[in-house]
């Protein structure tokens, strides 16, 4: 059995939902008695709509991949009423609520299975319906996993060429690729708009997993920065991807490795902190960048001031790249550290690093405003923080990386030009972060 999620945090925000309606009134969606024990409510009506164009998809998609025709489950669908002890259960479980707070896919029964109590209608209302979308779509990857090459007996077989984090990020990039299929207008029941993505990103990273788990860990599916990206490779470069990721070109974040300091600090560093110790490393790696680039590195002199800095008359946010001086600014009383408290020490790092990389656009003489440069201080920020990724991963706490992720998708501050303009989408910023940390600085629009 493949369960791959968990408790939902958070507080509801309504996303709006993915089903295509006629008119206000229409229920929209699909019959849902092919479902076995279904209440024909809402909820699995949604889980119905969402599982007939899954199986569309790779009904068209799985011929061109895989050379044969798509095959549907032989076990079937299966809601699970978590709410009441006297539920049937789904096979694969011995009773209804072992089911609680999870989809699953079953190998063995080919089946798949959802709470459709404790688990869909809760994704729906902190997420919004895409986020059920995007937990059916990912227990569906596991099935076409099944159909061919990474099923359960060869992975039975060979545990070290599919260890289970990489089972887990070909699932996320399968859904990647149906929720693309969706959000080009060619799924017949659903639709998404590409501002109701960060939404979903927020659902998947809700799952990653904990602080301390090893990418050897047999239930491991990687960490924030693992799992968005198995899904946007999905989503922006297709199923064909997917079916070609292997343990030798696949590279996961995911690292239990935790010092005792790290340890004690809970894996943070104070506010007053983090300056003194990212200054070093931002300022070495400039340095060497811009050498690279026939350049002088000029070290920004970093200062706080108490409240949003009013360079470029305040837009840039609660970190801010200062021209006239050469300086970047801190607001160290109030937006920057309940950022830090509320998401963690690379947060702050993150966002500092962000506003180097417009320090570095000047000493180019590229323009600081404009798209172009939006995408380049997202990217630089990324690249140098693969540059202390590489360095035996002991610049870079367990967490780093969820808290890189989480401050893209929140807020759009790293993305901001000198000017206030910024990326709107979290989704667009996380790109651009992972274009500089997978390829370098050398490729965030410098030349």
């Amino acid at each position: 059995m493949t369960a791959c999620t968990t408790a939902i945090p958070g507080t509801p925000t309504g996303q709006g939902s993915v089903v295509s309606r006629e008119d206000p009134g229409d229920p929209g969606g699909v019959d849902p008695s092919f479902v076995e024990n279904t209440d024909n409510g809402e909820i699995d009506r949604l889980a119905a709509t969402v599982i007939t164009d899954i199986r569309t998809y790779w009904e068209q998609s799985f011929p061109k991949t895989f050379g044969k025709e798509f095959s549907d489950l032989k076990g079937g669908y299966f809601s699970v009423d978590t709410s009441d002890a006297g539920s049937d259960a789904p096979p694969c479980a011995e009773k209804a609520n072992d089911v609680e707070g999870n989809a699953f896919y079953c190998p063995t029964a080919d089946i798949i299975a959802w709470d459709r109590a404790a688990l869909l209608p809760v994704l729906r209302d902190r997420f919004g319906e895409a986020a059920v979308m995007l937990v059916l779509a990912h227990e569906f990857g596991h099935a076409v996993q099944n159909r061919t090459g990474a099923g359960l007996d060869q992975r039975k077989e060979n545990p070290k060429k599919f260890p289970t984090i990489l089972i887990e990020a070909m699932a996320d990039c399968y859904a990647g690729s149906f929720v693309r299929w969706v959000a080009d207008g060619k799924s017949a029941h659903l639709n998404i708009a590409k501002e109701r993505l960060d939404s979903a990103l927020e659902s998947l990273i809700s799952f990653r997993d904990p602080i301390g788990t090893e990418q050897t860990d047999r239930g491991a599916h990687g960490d924030a920065f693992d799992r968005v990206s198995a899904f946007q490779d999905g989503y922006e470069q297709g199923v064909d991807l997917c079916a070609k990721m292997t343990v030798d070109n696949r590279t996961f974040t995911l690292s239990g490795f935790i010092d005792a300091g790290d340890q004690a600090r809970g894996g943070n560093l104070k506010f007053e902190q983090i300056i003194e110790s990212i200054s070093p490393n931002l300022n070495k790696y400039f340095s060497e960048l811009m050498t690279k680039s026939g350049k002088t590195w000029t070290e920004p002199k970093i200062s706080t001031v108490g409240q949003i800095p009013q360079c470029g008359g305040g837009k840039q946010g609660p970190v801010a790249f200062c021209p006239d001086g050469g300086s970047v600014e801190l607001d160290n009383k109030k937006e920057l550290p309940r950022i830090h408290t509320e998401i963690g020490d690379y947060a702050t790092g993150a966002l500092i690093a962000s506003r180097f990389g417009i320090a570095a656009l000047a000493i180019m003489g590229k323009p600081t405003d404009g798209v172009e440069a939006q995408k380049s201080a997202v990217c630089l920020a990324g690249a140098f923080t693969g540059s202390l990724f590489t360095a035996e991963r002991r610049f870079l706490s367990p967490g780093d990386l969820d808290e890189a992720v989480q401050v893209l998708l929140d807020y759009d501050y790293a993305a901001r030009d000198a000017k206030g303009g910024a990326i709107d989408a979290g989704f667009d910023r996380i790109t651009a972060f992972r274009d500089g940390f997978t390829n370098g600085g050398e490729k965030c629009g410098l030349t």
